[in-house]
C-alpha cells in the first residue's frame, strides 16, 4: 500500500531474498506466497522507496506492507544537446549490450481470451526459457513444466489468432523491436518527442513521443523510462490512443482486421552486475472480418519471470516446446503451481478464471 493514499500498488516487485523467488503485485496490490524457513523480504518499485522486511514481522495470514512514494513534484524538462530519437538508439544499444545472454528465466505466464465480448478461454503455465546468442542474435528455448488450458473457441477463429508466441515475444522484448519505429530517421517528422525527469524517481528520466495531432497512421504513443546513470532501459509502454485510432479510415475488406486497443508494457530489472526481463503485459483488441460477419477478438497476455539465472538448463530435445502458443498444449497440472506463481489473480480475475474453468 501507498503510506500517503492508503491505495493498493501494482507492479511491486517482492523477492525472496533467501531462494530468490521473484513476485510481483496485481492491480489490487497483493502477492501470495509461502515461506518456508526464514527468510527476509524485499519491495521494490520504480516509484517506491525499496524496503526490507524481516521474516519474524510476517506474522499474520495477511500483512500489509506501506512503501513511502519517491515523487518529484516539479516536472523538470530535461535540455539536452542529443535528440531524443539519438537518445533512444543509445538506450536500445546499451541496454541489449547490458541484458544477461545466455541465461534462463523460470516464469509465469497467464492468458485471457475473449470473443464478441464474452471470456472464452484461459490459460496459464509455469514455463522455463533458455535464452542464448545465435550469430548475435537473441533465441529463445521454451520449455513447460505446468500448463492448463480451458474454454471452448469458435471454429472460424484460427488457432493462429490465439495467444501469443512466447518465443518470439521472449526474444522481441530482449532487442527491443517494439522501439524499433521509433528509429527510423523518417519517423522524426510525425512525432513529437519530450524529455523529462522522471516524476516518481529522480534517478531516471522519461522519453514520451506522441504521434503529431491529425495523423491517419496507426501510430503508437510511446514512454520509455531509462536509468540516466547507467544508461538502461527500465520500463517501456505504449498503447494506441483513442485520438489516433479515431483518425483511422475502417477498412471493410474480407480478412481485415481493425484495431480497438493495443496496449504494451514491458519492465526490466537492475539486480547488481545482473539485468533481465522482470514482467510484460500485452493487451490487443481487434475486430475481424470473417467474409460471414465481424467478430471482436481481445486478448490480455501477462508474463512475469519469477526466477532470474545466468546457469544453462539441462534439457532433451524432446523436451522442449516447438509450438506456437500454449493453447495448443494438453493440460499438465501437478500441483496447485497457480497459487505461488507470483502473480496473484484479482477477485475478478479470479471470478473469470472459475467461470471458463466450470463452463469447460
Amino acid at each position: 500500500m501507498e503510506k500517503d493514499s492508503n491505495l493498493p500498488i501494482e507492479g511491486a516487485i517482492v523477492v525472496v531474498l533467501k531462494t530468490k523467488q521473484v513476485l510481483m503485485s496485481n492491480s489490487e496490490g497483493k502477492v501470495i506466497f509461502e515461506l518456508k524457513g526464514g527468510s527476509n523480504i524485499k519491495v521494490t518499485h520504480s516509484s517506491y522507496l525499496p524496503l526490507i522486511i524481516k521474516w519474524a514481522s510476517l506474522n499474520l495470514p495477511e500483512n500489509v506492507i506501506y512503501l513511502n512514494s519517491k515523487l518529484n513534484t516539479l516536472d523538470d524538462i530535461v535540455v539536452t544537446k542529443q535528440h531524443p530519437q539519438e537518445i533512444i538508439k543509445e538506450l536500445v544499444n546499451n541496454s541489449i549490450k547490458r541484458l544477461n545472454v545466455p541465461a534462463r528465466l523460470k516464469a509465469y505466464s497467464r492468458e485471457f481470451f475473449k470473443l464478441n465480448g464474452n471470456y472464452a478461454y484461459f490459460n496459464d503455465g509455469l514455463i522455463n526459457f533458455q535464452l542464448y546468442k545465435d550469430q548475435k542474435k537473441v533465441k529463445s528455448v521454451l520449455l513447460v513444466e505446468q500448463n492448463r488450458s480451458f474454454g471452448l473457441v469458435d471454429d472460424e477463429i484460427s488457432t493462429d489468432l490465439l495467444g501469443y508466441n512466447l518465443n518470439v515475444s521472449m526474444e522481441k522484448y530482449y532487442v527491443f523491436t517494439v522501439l524499433r519505429p521509433l528509429l527510423d530517421e523518417k519517423i522524426r517528422k510525425k512525432y513529437n518527442f519530450t524529455v523529462k525527469v522522471y516524476p516518481l524517481n529522480q534517478e531516471y528520466n522519461e522519453i514520451t513521443a506522441s504521434p503529431l495531432e491529425g495523423t491517419t497512421e496507426l501510430l503508437d504513443d510511446f514512454k520509455i523510462v531509462y536509468d540516466v546513470n547507467r544508461k538502461l532501459i527500465i520500463e517501456i509502454n505504449t498503447e494506441v490512443s483513442p485520438i489516433t485510432l479515431a483518425g483511422l479510415k475502417e477498412d471493410s475488406s474480407k480478412g481485415s482486421k481493425n484495431i480497438i486497443r493495443s496496449v504494451f508494457k514491458t519492465n526490466y530489472r537492475v539486480d547488481g552486475e545482473n539485468y533481465y526481463l522482470i514482467s510484460s503485459k500485452e493487451e490487443i483488441n481487434y475486430e475481424i472480418n470473417t467474409g460471414n460477419e465481424t467478430k471482436n477478438i481481445e486478448v490480455l497476455n501477462n508474463l512475469i519471470t519469477t526466477n532470474f539465472n545466468i546457469q544453462n538448463y539441462t534439457y532433451k530435445e524432446s523436451d522442449v516446446f516447438k509450438d506456437k502458443t500454449l493453447f495448443n498444449i494438453k493440460n499438465s497440472i501437478l500441483t496447485d503451481y497457480w497459487n505461488v506463481s507470483g502473480l496473484t489473480p484479482t477477485a475478478k480475475e479470479l471470478e473469470i478464471i472459475n467461470e471458463i474453468i466450470k463452463s469447460f
